[in-house]
């Protein structure tokens, strides 16, 4: 039983980094179709439509990137 239990903490402790840049990369794939669905839809709306939000056409792409990423 000790065996095994050392060859599981081996694979697991050897996995370890891959499991942060895994995560790290869904992270950044989940943000990116954020912004691509923000810009789809504030894309589709018209002029009036984004004016009564307080937007102009210029401003969609500084919006989405914001929705997504915060800054």
């Amino acid at each position: 039983m000790a065996y095994t239990n050392d060859i599981r903490n081996a694979a697991t402790a050897s996995t370890e980094p891959f499991g942060g840049l895994f995560k790290a990369l869904a992270e950044r794939v989940a943000r990116y179709r954020v912004y691509r669905e923000t810009l789809l839809e504030l894309s589709g709306l018209d002029d009036r439509d984004l004016s009564d939000l307080g937007l102009s056409r210029a401003s969609i792409k500084a919006v989405a990137y914001e929705a997504a990423y915060g800054n």
